[in-house]
């Protein structure tokens, strides 16, 4: 049986239209790249919003993936050196990219690819966790 409200140590957010759920191992910068996405978005001018730091529940809906953040830290995100920000956040978001922050060297984003989470097909990316998160920010938005 499932926990109430099973969740997955990632980030989570909106970019315009596209909700985007970020892996990767503790301490490999996936808050840090939340953070550069949101800013790097909003200094093109797009939507974008924190869905959820460290903890995103997951539920499948009609054969769709959401991710929301989990009620304790909702609106809550972790910046490295300088400690916990309270930002506006969206309660629930469909996914629909995912990216992992990976081992290796530090390389350009790829073409994305295809790839199942909880059984949902969802566009891929892998960033060398390596990579500057202003940069991969950057990059990600010229492909999403």
């Amino acid at each position: 049986m499932r926990p109430a409200f099973p969740t997955i140590h990632a980030c989570a957010l909106i970019v315009g239209d596209a909700g985007i759920l970020i892996r990767g191992p503790s301490r490999s910068g996936k808050s840090s790249l939340t953070l550069a996405l949101l800013a790097a978005a909003e200094a093109e001018g797009r939507f974008a919003r924190l869905v959820a730091d460290d903890r995103v529940g997951l539920s499948i809906e009609g054969g769709r993936l959401f991710g929301a953040p989990h009620p304790l830290i909702a609106g809550q995100v972790e910046q490295r050196g300088t400690g916990i920000l309270t930002l506006p956040y969206e309660g629930k978001a469909r996914l629909t990219h995912v990216i992992d922050l990976v081992g290796g060297p530090e390389s350009l984003i790829g073409p994305g690819r295809q790839t199942k989470v909880e059984g949902v097909e969802l566009n891929q990316f892998e960033i060398p966790a390596s990579l500057p998160k202003e940069v991969a920010a950057l990059e990600l938005l010229a492909k999403i």
